[in-house]
């Protein structure tokens, strides 16, 4: 039963709305929590607007994609953990069945000639595409100089110091919740009676199905190590996709080895394309570094394992944190926390935005350490001129056409392919 109607949604009912949330969710959580307000309050009416905003809020103080996790939350709403797990594996699927495909594709055909030309058009489109998200994310979050400030330190400790993205977030929530203003302390929200035993329960079976299959991978090291990396990743995703993609990416091509910059941009490039949340190029990272490792069906483990631990945790979170909403929507502490975190994020996009387009348009790239300090640079002969030209008209095409990111990938990769005939002739 819904607090905003007197009719009862059938399980049938809420399957084909899920079904149909997963299937057009594409370009990105702005898109898709538009897509999700039209769809649940606007035409079927199981939220109101409060209870919409609250939930947002709620899953946007939660590590992991939140547009998957406010499905989940909705899904729960209808009918428990059931419902929610529904709806955020019909989120999820979608998009995952489509990136085993094209990450099939990839590993299959990627060293062709006219398919790397390909991938150069779509690595020049991800660049933009990263830069607009740094523009989107930057107006919503920097709202004083002390954000500006937080942004400029997270920029600076993870391009130059290689600080763990896991600590700049720590900081910025620990700043964010001691700065927050003594005026702004309300009265605290009652908690829910009788959840903390469900809650604990809650977590404790999460834990279980959560590690327990990372744990049997013990005899397989590579899908041992995608399994400890990537739950790590699940517990440090605050601030969306592309901020955690400036942990991730350096990490599984300069740590691990698993992928090099250009194939990272690749995936990037592939999971922008598909439905579901951004977070999925993780799959591509999985399969990629199984497939290195031992062929196809290592490849089809290495992304199953990294989706398990990728989006059990989401579940966990939701269903162990839902009955506290409002509890936790009178907390101007976390209030803060989240404030400072955002903007946290937009020096992490910035440093994304600087280390994938130093990569997309110079060949070479020199890593100088000096004490603590690193410094990437590039070497200004090796720029590759057909990158700068697909950067800039993928440039015109989404910051000032505003065209959508589906038509500015595929136009940017048949550019590359134009190009690279008329430079042939």
């Amino acid at each position: 039963m819904t607090d905003t109607g007197s009719t009862t949604v059938s399980r049938v009912e809420a399957f084909w709305v899920f079904l149909k949330v997963g299937l057009l969710s594409f370009g990105g959580p702005a898109a898709q929590i538009a897509l999700m307000h039209r769809i649940f309050v606007d035409e079927r009416k199981w939220l109101s607007e409060k209870q919409f905003l609250g939930a947002l809020s709620f899953c946007m103080l939660l590590p992991g994609p939140e547009a998957m996790q406010l499905a989940t939350y909705v899904g729960w709403r209808l009918h428990g953990n059931f419902g929610g797990f529904i709806a955020g594996l019909l989120f999820v699927v979608p998009g995952a069945l489509v990136v085993f495909a094209l990450s099939a594709l990839y590993v299959t055909f990627g060293e062709v000639p006219l398919v790397d030309m390909l991938f150069l058009g779509v690595q020049a489109a991800a660049v933009v595409i990263v830069i607009e998200a740094l523009l989107r994310v930057s107006k919503r979050a920097l709202n004083g100089a002390s954000h500006w400030v937080i942004a400029g330190c997270a920029f600076s400790a993870i391009f130059f110091f290689d600080v763990p993205y896991p600590i700049i977030v720590l900081g910025a929530g620990l700043y964010g919740a001691w700065s927050a203003s003594a005026a702004q302390d309300g009265t605290l929200a009652a908690l829910p009676a009788g959840s903390l035993l469900r809650t604990t329960v809650t977590i404790g079976l999460g834990l279980c199905v959560w590690f327990i299959p990372v744990i049997a991978l013990a005899g397989v090291p590579i899908l041992m190590d995608i399994g400890i990396f990537f739950s790590k990743l699940a517990v440090v995703t605050f601030g969306g996709a592309y901020a955690v993609l400036a942990y991730m990416a350096q990490d599984v091509v300069t740590e691990f080895g698993w992928l090099t910059a250009t194939e990272m941009m690749d995936g990037l490039g592939l999971a922008e394309t598909t439905p579901g949340p951004l977070i999925l190029v993780t799959q591509f990272v999985g399969f990629v570094a199984g497939y290195r490792e031992g062929g196809m069906g290592l490849g089809i483990l290495g992304a199953l394992v990294t989706l398990w631990v990728t989006f059990i945790p989401c579940f966990v979170w939701i269903f162990a944190g839902a009955p506290y909403i409002e509890h936790i929507a009178a907390q101007p502490k976390l209030a803060g926390a989240l404030h400072a975190i955002t903007a946290a994020v937009v020096g992490v996009i910035l440093n994304l935005s600087v280390w994938f387009g130093l990569h997309v348009l110079f060949r070479e790239i020199v890593e100088h350490r000096i004490g603590l300090l690193t410094l990437w640079v590039p070497d200004v002969v090796s720029i590759n001129p057909v990158s700068a030209i697909l950067i800039l008209l993928s440039g015109y095409m989404l910051l000032w056409r505003h065209m959508g990111i589906g038509w500015v990938l595929a136009l940017s990769a048949v550019a590359a392919l134009l190009l690279d005939m008329l430079m042939a002739l």
